[in-house]
């Protein structure tokens, strides 16, 4: 009888809480998770590539030792920010690791941009190579991005709704900080790559 009765309890416990929308905040804070953990690994994949392109230019912009000083500060300011794949960032957090992507972004951009003065460096092998895989990457950090902001969207929305805002109330869980939507197009910019084709040059 009393295991019937616990039977009972918990069946009615759980029908509570898939009513009360528990289990939907549950599914949407896991895509958040798989989302946040996902942009930062692409995130990553371009720090990681940033020392190589660095030192793939070292020894043909001569005159540029601002900037390859500014592109590798601001990599390190990346990696100084504290955010973890196992945890969703503060609003702090969210604003000081935006802020940091932004002025990397910046950076390379204007790398790839004067890299086209110098033809020599846009003939070399590594170099285009290490600008291939940027360049995907990223796309697949935009791609990222745009997932990322849409699942905190979703789950933001969905937990202010009544009755929901109780349940998330009663359980712990808040509003999620989101990408700036603001300066969204002018951080997801990303740098124009595109190197002319010697053979196709007119014979001079």
């Amino acid at each position: 009888m009393r295991q019937l009765f616990r039977l009972f309890i918990a069946a009615l416990f759980a029908s509570l809480l898939a009513g009360c929308g528990y289990n939907e905040i549950q599914r949407l804070d896991e895509g958040v998770k798989a989302a946040w953990s996902e942009t930062l690994n692409q995130y990553q994949r371009r720090a990681d590539l940033v020392p190589q392109l660095v030192e793939s230019v070292n020894a043909y912009m001569v005159h540029e030792r601002e900037l390859l000083a500014e592109v590798t500060a601001a990599r390190s300011r990346v990696g100084s920010i504290n955010v973890s794949p196992d945890r969703l960032p503060t609003e702090e957090e969210m604003a000081q690791f935006q802020a940091a992507q932004s002025q990397l972004t910046s950076a390379l951009s204007r790398l790839i941009a004067v890299s086209e003065n110098y033809p020599d460096l846009k003939a070399d092998g590594l170099f285009r190579d290490l600008n291939v895989q940027l360049e995907g990457t990223e796309n697949r950090i935009a791609t990222a991005r745009g997932r990322y902001i849409r699942e905190v969207q979703g789950y933001n929305t969905y937990i202010r709704q009544f009755p929901t805002l109780i349940t998330a109330k009663i359980f712990g869980y808040k509003v999620l900080p989101n990408f700036g939507v603001e300066n969204q197009d002018k951080i997801m910019q990303r740098p124009t790559i595109q190197f002319d084709n010697p053979r196709s040059a007119p014979a001079q």
